[in-house]
């Protein structure tokens, strides 16, 4: 082959390369995107069903079916609640038994595929746990957001924003905590959940974007009469309520913020999502850059509402260092650097989001003492 011949294919060929690593980088930072509410997390193994009893369900043995506490158990057709590990009932060296609190709906048996999710309840506040609400749609900058109002007679409200994989449904697992103190509770749909606008360029954000939706739910329940609000918000919901505090027009209502698994390193939650997909790791960097990019992440303003310094109000952080989708370790750079208005409060063994789940007794503790100076 000539000199010029052979650098011409060479050329073409690293192009090619170039094009194919581009393109895998792309579709990998589109899939860290589309991580959509109520479906399964990344990377959350489907368990088999192996027997089921009155009292107890046999699953796969794994590191997600060993988790401790309690969990909603989805699968075709079928949403059920476990509790504890029962460690000296018999069982198969694959294998673990759960305590089976409780069937939702359908019918847990045996051959059937689910997943651990940390939402319980499959209903509204009503259906699933007894407690009156009111449907409300708040006006969004994309169109009408649904919300659950569960009323109290308190000024302070809380907004609670669920995370990725799940549905204003999460919420459901504290309502019971904040109505027996009387605080009004809105659970809010944002764009892309069902029944709510989807974001125009079909991506979620991280909640560089779903803030807004935030904004547009805390004018809504000052027009309703709340006096203060506590923003409470899960993963990127926990971000959401991070970029209100330090956006939003009405923020001076705002008294205090709840977050659970907050995502504080947008990068470091990107490349996990891609990750859990299994993204190969020479890919990752690359899919990190194409979901910015894609998406049109602002780089500037993400860690500004992470910045210690930007925050005025009381916040308290639930977090801990099993947490596979947002690392724990800017949470604990949070609380050390603003130990004057950031408490964290550590839960270990719980996967993202789950802080409640793993350990509901000791985190509605931690949640009483920081709420009550707050009401």
């Amino acid at each position: 082959m000539r000199p010029a011949t052979a650098t011409a294919a060479a050329v073409t060929t690293l192009i090619g390369v170039g094009a194919a690593v581009f393109a895998a980088g792309r579709y990998a930072g589109d899939i860290a995107l589309k991580a959509s509410s109520g479906r399964p997390l990344p990377g959350d193994p489907r368990l088999t069903v192996h027997a089921t009893g009155p009292d107890r369900v046999t699953l796969t043995r794994s590191l997600a079916s060993l988790r401790p506490g309690t969990y909603g158990i989805e699968g075709h057709g079928v949403h059920a609640v476990v509790g504890p590990v029962l460690d000296r009932v018999p069982h198969t060296a694959d294998t673990v038994v759960r305590r089976l609190e409780r069937v939702e709906h359908g019918e847990l048996e045996p051959g059937a595929r689910v997943r651990l999710t940390p939402e319980l309840h499959s209903g509204t506040p009503r259906s699933a746990l007894g407690v009156a609400y009111e449907d409300v749609e708040i006006p969004g900058e994309l169109g009408s957001l649904p919300a659950w109002l569960v009323p109290g007679a308190r000024s302070t409200w809380v907004i609670a924003l669920h995370g990725i994989g799940t549905t204003r449904r999460h919420p459901l697992n504290l309502v019971p905590f904040l109505t027996h103190r009387q605080i009004p509770v809105l659970c809010l749909s944002y764009r892309g959940d069902e029944g709510a606008p989807p974001p125009p360029d079909g991506f979620g954000h991280l909640g560089d974007s779903e803030w807004r939706d935030v904004d547009a739910a805390l004018r809504h329940v000052v027009r309703q009469g709340a006096k203060h609000v506590v923003l409470y918000g899960w993963g990127p919901g926990a971000t959401m309520a991070l970029r209100a505090a330090a956006g939003s027009g009405v923020r001076d209502v705002i008294r205090g913020l709840v977050l659970d698994s907050p995502v504080l390193d947008r990068e470091a939650t990107l490349r996990n999502l891609a990750a859990a997909h299994r993204v190969p790791g020479p890919l990752l960097p690359l899919a990190v850059r194409a979901a910015e990019g894609r998406a049109g992440l602002h780089g500037d303003l993400f860690p500004q509402a992470a910045d210690p310094a930007a925050l005025s109000v009381p916040t308290l952080v639930l977090h801990g260092p099993d947490d596979t989708i947002a690392p724990w370790e800017p949470s604990l750079e949070l609380a050390s650097r603003r130990p004057e208005l950031v408490t964290l409060h550590t839960v270990r063994g719980a996967p993202h989001a789950s802080m409640w789940n793993a350990d509901p007794v000791r985190y509605e503790e931690a949640l009483r003492r920081f709420l009550t100076p707050l009401l």
